[in-house]
């Protein structure tokens, strides 16, 4: 079941992902909402958003299909949801864990 716009199973950039991180959401959004704005462009698999202190305000969006997540990425970075505006990333495991355990590598 290919969808439009996927021209010959082109190929991804290596950081393109499934899972995209949000930030700068308001810090009152629902998740809802977030289904609203982020199911527009594809199947939504799920969403966590940030309930604590130093995560409110991000949420992570987990798409079905990867090709939708990059669609979404192009779309709604820079998005304007009450005054603010959305930054969207690819998710970057290697990333998130070099910046949570430092340089502890084995």
């Amino acid at each position: 079941a290919l969808g439009p716009g996927r021209r010959g199973g082109g190929r991804l950039p290596p950081e393109v992902n499934r899972i995209l991180y949000v930030r700068n959401l308001p810090f009152n959004i629902s998740a809802p909402e977030l289904y609203n704005i982020f199911g527009k462009y594809g199947a939504v698999r799920q969403i966590r958003l940030g309930d604590k202190k130093d995560t409110k305000g991000t949420a992570f969006v987990v798409y079905e299909d990867i090709f939708d997540a990059k669609n979404a990425v192009e779309h709604l970075s820079g998005f304007n949801v009450a005054n603010r505006y959305l930054i969207v990333l690819y998710y970057n495991p290697a990333r998130a864990a070099a910046k949570g355990k430092g340089a502890a590598r084995g």
